[in-house]
């Protein structure tokens, strides 16, 4: 049975994001959720190909409510209201494959990326299982308005907070917040949370072997950059050189919901405590050392 999806309002009235502020901001950390939106446009259900459940396992379900703690301690969390399957705000702006469409693309285009040639560029071609997304052909005009409308946006948002965290503190931490399928390359050892900062290039290693040091205090098996690096986010955002620091976090679905139903399972409850308590840690901690 297909799962209930939020539709689209118009775009002209639905936000591509929203921020949950802190009354203050009190600590140089940001928590952003490039994949958890929900809101599915009309249009793009009925040129879709494939049912809600199946669209629905290209989110990261529920990661902004499993950091929904962090304004109570003095941070903010940007959240993407659009579906990743619709625009992915984790990807170049234009990383496009030609083979969606039905013209040429402008030559400044991205379409060589190895994103796109597996079919996850900004505008998605298949879902996570190799499934293709569409019915038919797309036209580039289509492309043209999601990342205007919704990948611009989020990253204007984005950046705003990350300029005005460094600007405030003198230095800035982001938190990229994901959640991972079970990856067949782990076999009967698979992590709890991969944890990615470039291979130590878009966040000082200080940082990320806090978070590492954190989890694995609570007794979660925790992985450095393996399978995930950092996407473009990170690889973007971080330039520790700027005193401006990002971190991948991928969070193992299994913890926490059941991936085949895209529903919340009982584990949600204890991993939203565990992330308060890192959530508590990072905010209790002198950043000062990142500048």
């Amino acid at each position: 049975m297909d799962l209930p999806l939020k539709t689209e309002a118009p775009a002209a009235d639905l936000p591509p994001f929203r921020i949950a502020r802190p009354e203050r901001q009190t600590v140089p950390v940001v928590f952003a959720s490039p994949h958890s939106g929900t809101n599915y446009s009309p249009a793009f259900l009925a040129g879709a190909r494939l049912d809600a459940t199946a669209l629905r396992r290209s989110e990261d379900s529920f990661v902004d409510e499993l950091f929904a703690a962090a304004p109570g301690y003095g941070a903010p969390l940007l959240t993407a209201t659009f579906p990743r399957v619709y625009c992915d705000a984790n990807r170049e702006p234009w990383e496009l494959d030609p083979t969606m469409f039905d013209g040429p693309l402008p030559a400044w285009v991205n379409s060589a990326s190895p994103r796109v040639g597996a079919g996850l560029g900004t505008i998605a071609r298949v879902v996570a299982s190799g499934e293709p997304v569409y019915r038919h052909k797309l036209p580039f005009a289509e492309a043209e308005d999601r990342i205007r409308r919704c990948w611009q946006p989020y990253h204007a948002a984005l950046g705003e907070l990350i300029a005005d965290t460094r600007s405030a503190f003198g230095v800035c931490l982001l938190i990229d917040c994901h959640s991972m399928p079970a990856h067949p390359a782990h076999g009967g050892n698979p992590a709890d949370f991969v944890l990615g900062d470039a291979h130590g290039t878009a966040c000082a290693p200080r940082a990320t072997r806090l978070v590492e040091e954190t989890l694995s205090g609570m007794g979660y098996r925790v992985r450095r950059n393996d399978p995930y690096a950092g996407g473009y986010v990170t690889r973007h955002y971080g330039r520790p050189r700027e005193a401006v620091h990002a971190l991948q976090i991928e969070i193992a679905r299994s913890l926490y919901m059941d991936e085949a139903r895209v529903e919340r399972a009982p584990g949600m409850g204890p991993l939203t405590r565990d992330l308060k308590r890192l959530i508590s840690v990072l905010a209790g901690t002198d950043w000062t050392f990142l500048r």
